[in-house]
């Protein structure tokens, strides 16, 4: 009878997969072995794989590229980096390495790009596209960008008053797109998206606002779906609706020649992650493509704006189970050396899952287990739906140590957790390095940041 973890592991999943292998009963990712990260490191542990930024920026260039071919379409494809996703400057070198463009969502956001355009990594045919809600420090950041000669500095409006807020502190000519007031999913708490204007108003805004005012010009069309790209019907009747606004407003707007196609490609959160990203491209192609000749307009150039897709396979976390407790006959916690509240925050806020992997132990027995994290709070737990709402890790022995991984991490935990800043019942942030490749292919690392200490806490507190 099999009953080691690893004969789970493969009955279960498709396994070795192309990030996830295991030798010596150790797990290696992207041929990193995991444990010789922990003994050089220890646990808890934040890590950032670099490489796999570029990675995901090639391959989507490369599926729209081949559809543009395939589909012999006229327009261009443009990859843009949401930053909100990840604003560490390792993230924004390591994407800008791929001639891509950003979007932004704050104020503060452009003080990055003008920290970027400093040091070169940034010139100003790189594409700035303003998204967000925007008030008085976001319009005069945006706006002195504009004023500072950055053409392609592209505010997209949100509501009826933002141009208006714009004019008032520029005499420079500048671009703009429109955010189209998506309609949410059906099960979505409410109808339409907060962000935008509505699919109806677009084009009398456009005639009203715009059409005349010589100082601006509009040059993208924004449409945004919150749940991102999927293969199912409503998405693709959201997109058909978006185009239907292109083409009408493109009747209208000689200058209008780009679609940003707002919403993200899924990651990979499970070992039975299916998505064909291929195919899914080639039909956002061809349906643009057909709706376009159809109604006898030009093919817009397209954008999109992907931020965990960038940067979320890239990131992973590292915990040690300290000890574990049985605290019933069914029910055995094995206790981490962190917490899942703080470092994890979207397990605990939206219940969003991550792969887990244990890292040594593989040749072992395995049991079902709870993950339970060090604060006070009874939500600092993890349970998997990977395993039908149970968790299943290498038989707990306190004198031979199990060690756990959480991968694709990389996108909002670090900010959402308050990277530096307070964290619940004062559990530091974990140590956190950085794996890249020298110029000779072979992987190195770099502490990025130490483990949280007290005596920063308590400045934050005031002691």
């Amino acid at each position: 009878m099999n009953t080691r973890y690893k004969d789970l592991i493969q009955q279960t999943f498709d396994f070795p997969q192309e990030e996830f292998r295991v030798e010596k009963n150790n797990l290696f990712f992207h041929d990193i072995d995991m444990m010789v990260l922990v003994k050089q490191y220890g646990a808890p542990l934040k890590f950032t794989y670099l490489p796999k930024i570029s990675e995901n920026i090639k391959r989507a260039k490369y599926w729209f590229n081949k559809a543009i071919e395939k589909h012999n379409y006229k327009g261009t494809y443009n990859y843009s980096y949401c930053t909100k996703s990840s604003h560490f400057k390792y993230v924004l070198k390591e994407a800008l390495k791929n001639n891509i463009h950003i979007e932004t969502s704050s104020a503060f956001d452009i003080d990055i790009i003008k920290s970027l355009k400093q040091e070169g990594k940034l010139s100003n045919d790189t594409f700035i596209l303003c998204n967000g809600f925007k008030r008085d420090q976001y319009i005069a950041n945006i706006v002195n960008l504009i004023d500072t000669g950055h053409a392609n500095c592209i505010p997209i409006i949100d509501n009826y008053e933002e141009l208006n807020l714009i004019l008032d502190e520029t005499k420079s000519k500048f671009k703009v797109g429109i955010r189209i007031a998506s309609e949410e999913e059906p099960k979505f708490e409410f109808y339409t998206s907060r962000l935008g204007i509505g699919y109806k108003n677009i084009v009398s805004f456009y005639e009203r606002e715009i059409a005349k005012n010589t100082q601006v010009e509009l040059k993208m069309l924004h449409f945004f779906i919150n749940t991102g790209i999927k293969d199912n019907a409503y998405y693709w009747n959201e997109l058909l609706k978006c185009l239907n606004v292109y083409i009408e407003l493109k009747k209208t707007c000689p200058t209008l020649d780009s679609l940003n196609i707002g919403g993200g490609f899924p990651i990979k959160n499970s070992l039975a992650f299916d998505y064909d990203y291929e195919y899914i491209v080639d039909e956002i192609i061809n349906q643009i493509n057909v709706a376009c000749k159809e109604a006898e307009v030009s093919v817009p150039n397209i954008f999109t704006e992907f931020g965990s897709f960038t940067v979320g396979e890239a990131g992973g976390a590292v915990y040690e189970v300290l000890y574990q407790k049985k605290q019933n006959d069914r029910e055995k916690w094995n206790m981490i050396n962190s917490s899942f509240i703080t470092t994890l925050p979207d397990a605990w806020a939206i219940n969003k899952r991550f792969i887990m992997l244990p890292l040594n132990k593989w040749n072992d027995k395995y049991e079902r287990v709870l993950l339970g994290g060090l604060t006070c709070d009874s939500d600092d737990y993890y349970n998997s739906e990977q395993h039908v709402n149970g968790i299943y890790l290498p038989v707990y022995e306190k004198e031979k140590p199990l060690y756990v991984g959480f991968f694709n991490t990389g996108a909002y935990q670090e900010t959402i957790g308050g990277f530096g800043g307070l964290q619940h019942c004062l559990i530091p942030n974990p140590k956190h390095i950085l794996i890249e490749k020298n110029e000779n292919g072979d992987l190195t690392t770099k502490l990025f940041k130490e483990q949280q200490k007290s005596e920063e806490l308590l400045s934050i507190l005031g002691y």
